[in-house]
C-alpha cells in the first residue's frame, strides 16, 4: 500500500505586473501561494497553465534570468564553503569572469555587512549571517531585477533596517525589487505597489497610495483612572474598550463619538491621557481581505 496523494491547486489564475524601477510587495498568509509563484517566475517549477514573462521573455528564460538576482526563502549555503567562496561561485555561474566575480564578491559582502566573516566556513555562521550571504549572492552579478523571498528572515532589528536601506538604495540606482514578506510595516514603508494573495488568488493589487484610505477612520481615546462602570457604559453605547495596563483604550468613529466619550470620561473623574486619530494601515487591509473575509469556496 502506498500513501494517498492529493493534488493541491497552489495558485489559480494569479495575475500582476511589476513596473520597472519600483518596489513591489507580494503578500499573503502562509499557504497563499507566494513562494510557488516565485518558483514559477524563476523557472524552478513549471506551471500547469498560463503564461509568465520576465523582461518580455517567456519563463523559463536563461536570458531573462541572467538579469535577475534571486534570494530564496531559505538560502542554502554549502557548509564547507566560506561566504567569499560561495558568492564568488554564484558570480561565476552568472557569467562573470574570475576577476570580476572576485571583485564583485568583495563589494557584495561589504554591501550586506558580512565582509568581516567572509572567510568563515558557512557551518559556523548564524541564520542571519547565512541570510546576508544569500543576499550577497543575489547582488553579485549586478542584476536589473531583485526577487527576494522573505529577505528579512532571521535578521535582528539592526539587520532588518540595513536590508530596508539597501532595498531603497537599489531602487535609487534603477533596480526593480520584487519581494515577499510577512512584515507588513516594511511593505507599507518601502513599497510603491502590492499584490495580496489569498488561497492562490490575487484579491488586492495596486498602488499603496490608492489602496489605503488615509482619511481618519477611527480615534483612540486613552484614559487613566477610568472605572469599570465607565468602561461598561461606553461599551454599551457601541464604543469598544480594552485595558492596556492601567489605561483604558476606547475606539471611536466620528467626531461626535469622540466628544461623547470625552464628556463621559471627564464627568466620571477619569484623566484623558491621549487622543490619537488612526487612518487605515496595510495591516487593516491585509486582515480584511486576506484573513477575515469569508472564502468564496465551500470547504471540501
Amino acid at each position: 500500500m502506498g500513501f494517498l496523494m492529493r493534488r493541491v491547486a497552489a495558485v489559480r489564475g494569479v495575475s500582476f505586473r511589476v513596473e520597472r524601477g519600483t518596489i513591489f510587495g507580494f503578500l499573503g498568509p502562509n499557504g497563499a501561494g507566494k513562494t510557488t509563484t516565485i518558483k514559477m517566475l524563476t523557472g524552478l517549477i513549471a506551471p500547469t497553465g498560463g503564461r509568465a514573462t520576465l523582461f518580455g521573455e517567456a519563463v523559463p528564460s536563461p536570458r531573462a534570468m541572467a538579469r535577475v538576482g534571486f534570494l530564496p526563502e531559505n538560502p542554502y549555503v554549502y557548509p564547507y564553503l566560506t561566504p567569499t567562496e560561495f558568492v564568488e561561485h554564484c558570480g561565476r555561474l552568472s557569467g562573470l569572469s574570475r576577476r570580476a566575480a572576485r571583485d564583485r564578491t568583495r563589494k557584495s559582502l561589504d554591501r550586506v555587512g558580512i565582509l568581516y566573516a567572509g572567510d568563515r566556513p558557512a557551518r559556523r555562521l548564524s541564520k542571519g549571517m547565512l541570510q546576508r550571504t544569500g543576499l550577497a549572492a543575489a547582488l553579485v552579478a549586478d542584476p536589473e531585477l531583485l526577487i527576494l523571498d522573505e529577505p528579512m528572515s532571521g535578521l535582528d532589528p539592526v539587520g532588518r533596517k540595513e536590508v530596508r536601506d539597501l532595498i531603497v538604495d537599489e531602487r535609487r540606482q534603477g533596480r526593480t525589487i520584487f519581494f515577499s514578506t510577512h512584515i507588513l510595516n516594511d511593505v507599507e514603508t518601502l513599497c510603491d505597489e502590492v499584490s495580496i494573495l489569498r488561497e492562490g488568488r490575487v484579491v488586492v493589487s495596486g498602488r499603496l497610495d490608492t489602496l489605503l484610505n488615509r482619511d481618519v477612520r477611527r480615534t483612540d481615546v486613552v484614559l487613566h483612572g477610568a472605572s469599570e462602570a465607565l468602561a461598561a457604559s461606553l461599551a454599551s453605547q457601541g464604543h469598544p474598550a480594552r485595558r492596556s495596563g492601567e489605561a483604558l483604550v476606547i475606539e471611536t468613529e466620528g467626531e461626535g463619538a469622540v466628544r461623547a466619550v470625552l464628556e463621559a470620561a471627564l464627568a466620571s473623574g477619569a484623566v484623558v491621557f491621549e487622543v490619537t486619530p488612526r487612518s487605515e494601515t496595510l495591516e487593516d487591509l491585509f486582515l480584511r481581505e486576506a484573513i477575515l473575509k469569508p472564502s468564496d469556496e465551500a470547504p471540501v
